[in-house]
C-alpha cells in the first residue's frame, strides 16, 4: 500500500484513521481526556525533553485531534499539520512562529476583516508591524518587503471580494527575498485548490467553513509543506536556541519539522488555543463527504452568480468564472473544478434596498459565517467588516452596496425563488425612498 498513490476522494475517508489497533472500531474514536497516563518516570522525562514521541496533555496533542491533521496534511499535501481552536488562532501562530517584537509582515489587503485587525491592531501591540498592499499586482508585494519582513500573507480567494491570488508568482517573489508564502485557503478547500503545489510554505484555514461543512464547529489547523529552509538564519526563532523550551534549535533537532514542531510545543502550548476532541471528530466526518458537497456548491455558485449577472437591479457580480472577471484566467490556472462557492454582487437602490433584500429572504439565512451547507447572506460593511475604518475599508475592496453570499447546496430552483422575493422586495423599498433601480 505504501506504493500506491492513493486518490483525493479516498484520503479524504481514509487519511489519519485506520482501524483502531485496540477495539478494531472503523470510526475514529473521541478521545474526551485532558491527560494521558505515563508508562514510567523516564517515559515521562523523554516525552517533554520531546526525545520521543507521545500524548502528554491535550493542549498539545490528542489521538482524535492528530486524525484531523493527519488528514488534512494528506489533502493539502503537506508533511504535517496542527489544528487550533479557531482560524484565527491558526494564521496567528503561524505569525507567532516565525516573526517576534521588532519583526514585519506583508500582506494582500483584500482579506477577511479578522484578519486585518488581527494584523493591524493586535499584531502592531505586539510589536510586529504589518503593511497591507492593495491590489493583484505581486511586485507591489515585492517593493513591500524589508530586511526585518518574515513572511508574506495571502488568501486563495479573497474575501469578500472574491479575488484569485496568483500564488505562483507570489511564492517565487517570496523565496527570491528567504521568505515563506503564508495562504489562506478557506474559501477554496484542498478540493478546489492546494497552494503547496504552487509554492505555498504554510497554508492555514478556518476549518469552520467548508472543511467542516455543517456550520457546527469553530476550528482552525496550520499545514507545513516541508520544503521552506527553516535553518537558513532568516529565521532566528526556528535556527537559533529557543528559551521557551531549554535553548532547543529546532531547525537543528528536527529538520524539516521544525515550524511544526514549533507550533506545537512552544505556540500551541502557550497561546493554549486547543481544537478540542469532538470538535476533530465532527471535521472528520466533514472532510469525508469534503470533494462530494464543494463539487455541489460550486455547481449552485454558477447558477446563481450568472442568474444574478442577469438582473436589472443587480449593478455588478465579481466571481471568478464570469467572462467579464479579471481573475477569470488566474481561476482557471489555481481553480479549475471551481471558483468556489462565495461571491459578491452590487445591489442597486441604497442601504434601504439592501435591508429590504436581506430580510425578505427565507432559504438564504442571515449570519455571519460561510461555507455551511445551507446558503447563507450579509453585508460586509456593516457586519464582518464594519471595525474598519473608510479607508481600510476601501483598501479591502469592501463597498456599501456589497451584498456577500455563500451559496449552499440546496436545490437551485429553490435559491433562485428566494433571490426573485428578495429582488422584488428590494425594488419596492428603493422606489418608497426615492432611489433609482
Amino acid at each position: 500500500m505504501n506504493d500506491h498513490s492513493f486518490g483525493f476522494r479516498t484520503r479524504a475517508l481514509h487519511a489519519g484513521t485506520p482501524p483502531d489497533p485496540t477495539t478494531g472500531a472503523r470510526a475514529m474514536p473521541i478521545y474526551l481526556t485532558s491527560s494521558f497516563v505515563f508508562d514510567s518516570t523516564e517515559h515521562a522525562a523523554e516525552l517533554f525533553a520531546l526525545r520521543t514521541y507521545g500524548n502528554i496533555y491535550s493542549r498539545i496533542g490528542n489521538p482524535t485531534v492528530a486524525a484531523f491533521e493527519e488528514r488534512m496534511a494528506s489533502l493539502e499535501g503537506g508533511l504535517g499539520a496542527v489544528a487550533f481552536a479557531s482560524g484565527l488562532a491558526a494564521q496567528l501562530a503561524a505569525v507567532l512562529c516565525v516573526a517576534e517584537s521588532g519583526d514585519h509582515i506583508v500582506a494582500t489587503a483584500s482579506l477577511y476583516g479578522g484578519t486585518v485587525t488581527q494584523f493591524t491592531v493586535t499584531l502592531k501591540r505586539m510589536g510586529i508591524a504589518c503593511t497591507l498592499v492593495p491590489g493583484d499586482d505581486p511586485r507591489a508585494i515585492e517593493a513591500a518587503i524589508l530586511p526585518n519582513t518574515k513572511l508574506v500573507y495571502t488568501e486563495t480567494i479573497g474575501n469578500p471580494t472574491g479575488n484569485v491570488a496568483d500564488l505562483e508568482a507570489l511564492a517565487n517573489i517570496a523565496h527570491a527575498h528567504g521568505l515563506p508564502l503564508v495562504v489562506d485557503n478557506t474559501f477554496a478547500s484542498p478540493a478546489l485548490c492546494r497552494p503547496i503545489e504552487f509554492g505555498a510554505d504554510i497554508v492555514t484555514h478556518s476549518a469552520t467553513k467548508f472543511i467542516g461543512g455543517h456550520g457546527t464547529v469553530i476550528a482552525g489547523v496550520l499545514v507545513e509543506s516541508g520544503k521552506f529552509p527553516w535553518g537558513a538564519g532568516k529565521h532566528p526563532l526556528l535556527s537559533q536556541p529557543s528559551p521557551g523550551y531549554h535553548d532547543m534549535n529546532f531547525a537543528e533537532t528536527f529538520g524539516e519539522y521544525a515550524l511544526l514542531m514549533r507550533a506545537r510545543v512552544e505556540v500551541l502550548r502557550d497561546v493554549g488555543a486547543a481544537l478540542s476532541p469532538m470538535n476533530a471528530f465532527m471535521l472528520l466526518q466533514g472532510l469525508e463527504t469534503l470533494p462530494l458537497r464543494m463539487a455541489a456548491h460550486v455547481e449552485n455558485a454558477r447558477i446563481v452568480a450568472n442568474f444574478l449577472r442577469g438582473r436589472d437591479e443587480v449593478s455588478w457580480v465579481k466571481y471568478a468564472e464570469l467572462a467579464n472577471s479579471p481573475y477569470r484566467t488566474l481561476a482557471a490556472k489555481y481553480l479549475p473544478l471551481g471558483a468556489g462557492a462565495i461571491f459578491t454582487f452590487g445591489l442597486r437602490g441604497g442601504r434601504e434596498a439592501g435591508r429590504a433584500f436581506i430580510e425578505a429572504l427565507e432559504l438564504w439565512s442571515h449570519l455571519a459565517n460561510v461555507g455551511d451547507g445551507k446558503s447563507l447572506v450579509i453585508h460586509p460593511a456593516s457586519t464582518t467588516h464594519q471595525q474598519l475604518g473608510d479607508e481600510e475599508m476601501l483598501v479591502s475592496g469592501v463597498s456599501p452596496d456589497m451584498v456577500r453570499l455563500s451559496v449552499g447546496r440546496e436545490d437551485p430552483s429553490d435559491l433562485l425563488w428566494d433571490l426573485e422575493n428578495g429582488l422584488r422586495a428590494a425594488t419596492a423599498a428603493a422606489a418608497k425612498s426615492g432611489a433609482t433601480v
